[in-house]
Formats: structure tokens, C-alpha cells, sequence
């Protein structure tokens, strides 16, 4: 199952929480989470995988909850169960199977967003994902769209140097370079000059003025981009 966590999104989505009815009055009913368990805890044989996209965007203590205890490798299973914040009485209770594995996605360069709180931190492995522009992988995929060895070399090499740039500044960081999904084209377009020049000028040239306050640092930026 997937999710995207957003400001508005809360523990009543994510765990438990009092609904209206069709007909009037309030029920309660179990947020996507509580579902998903049940089908994992049902089928014990299988792994079960929770991605939770843009998991930083969410006030993840409030959405969480009580889970932040139960989420542990070391309390899943009945033995850990607990009552939730809705729960009729302390037999009422909640767990999470061995076999529900969670991946949590984040974008660290988002100025908006506070960085993931340090108890969950705790409970989550990190891996961080660099841009792919010097992989195989990313020339392949390119060649199979009829990019040009020519455009393929450009590419890596200007965005190389640019990162560089990103990298080295000091409000900006690491976080913050280029991926290398600008420039994967959709199916169907050839990834050509006129191709490179669009993402160039309407894709990163935009995120380089929010990046810089130079205009004129900018302009020489993207001039190298388009060398």
C-alpha cells in the first residue's frame, strides 16, 4: 500500500478516528494503516510493504501516535499489543505484524518542511539517493530513447559541473542538486536539442533562480548548461 503524507494529514487517516456517517452522527473506523495490518497479520507467510511518500511533510508524532513505539523491529506481535487512543477499554487492544515492513520517501531539500523528528529517526534505517547520471543504468535508458552518445556526454558533464556548483554553496547543499529525472523524457519524445534546451530553460533554469539571487549567476549557469 501507499500513502503520501501531507500538513492536513492526521492520525484519524492514518490509524483510528471518529468519521461522519452517510446518515448523520459519527462512527468509528480504522485509518489505512489498521487496515493494511489486518491484511498482513492474516497472511503471515508473505511480506507486506507500507510506502509512505513524502513522509517528512506529515507532523509525524501526531499521525503516529502510539505506533511509535509499536513501528520497533522488537515490539511487533501480539506480545507488544497496546490499547489505542480509541480503544473501548485496556483489552481493546492493537499490534503490528512481523511481516509489515515500512519505507518511508523524503525530499531533504524542501525549505518548508522540518526534519524528520529524532524518535522516529531512530526507527528507520536511512539510504540516501544520489542523481544517476554517471550510471549505466542512465545511458541505457537514454540510448533506448535515441539519445545521441553526443547528447548523453553533455548531459553528464554539464549537470556534473553544475551539481558541483549546488554542492559547494553554502546555503544549498548536497540535497539540493539536479536529479537526473529532469531529463528522462516521456515515451514518445526523442531526447534531442530542442528537447534539452525545454528542460533546460523551462525545468531547471526556474529551480536555479529559486536556488540563487544572483539573476546574472543564473544566467551564467545556465549559459554552461546549454554549452
Amino acid at each position: 500500500a501507499m500513502v503520501q503524507f501531507h500538513p492536513s494529514y492526521g492520525y484519524e487517516d492514518f490509524v483510528q478516528g471518529y468519521r461522519p456517517r452517510k446518515n448523520g452522527g459519527l462512527e468509528l473506523r480504522d485509518g489505512v494503516l489498521v487496515q493494511f495490518a489486518r491484511l498482513a497479520r492474516n497472511d503471515p507467510k508473505r511480506d507486506w510493504f507500507f510506502i509512505i511518500d513524502e513522509i517528512n511533510r506529515g507532523n509525524l508524532a501526531k499521525v503516529f501516535g502510539e505506533l511509535l513505539m509499536l513501528i520497533e523491529a522488537d515490539k511487533r506481535g501480539a506480545a507488544h499489543a497496546m490499547p489505542l487512543t480509541y480503544s473501548d477499554s485496556m483489552e481493546d487492544v492493537f499490534d503490528l505484524p512481523e511481516n509489515l515492513y515500512f519505507i518511508g520517501t523524503m525530499n531533504t531539500a524542501d525549505r518548508s518542511l522540518a526534519m524528520v523528528d529524532y524518535a522516529l529517526r531512530r526507527r528507520f534505517a536511512f539510504a540516501n539517493l544520489d542523481p544517476a547520471f554517471d550510471s549505466t543504468q542512465f545511458a541505457t535508458w537514454l540510448k533506448g530513447r535515441k539519445a545521441s552518445d553526443e547528447m548523453i556526454t553533455r548531459i553528464r558533464g554539464n549537470v556534473r559541473r553544475l551539481n558541483e556548483v549546488i554542492k559547494d554553496e553554502r546555503d544549498l547543499g548536497r540535497g539540493f542538486r539536479i536529479g537526473h529525472s529532469y531529463f528522462c523524457p516521456p515515451d514518445g519524445q526523442v531526447p534531442d536539442e530542442a528537447w534539452y534546451r525545454e528542460v533546460v530553460y523551462g525545468e531547471v533554469q526556474p529551480l536555479l533562480e529559486e536556488y540563487f539571487d544572483s539573476p546574472e549567476r543564473v544566467d551564467d549557469l545556465v549559459r554552461e548548461l546549454l554549452s
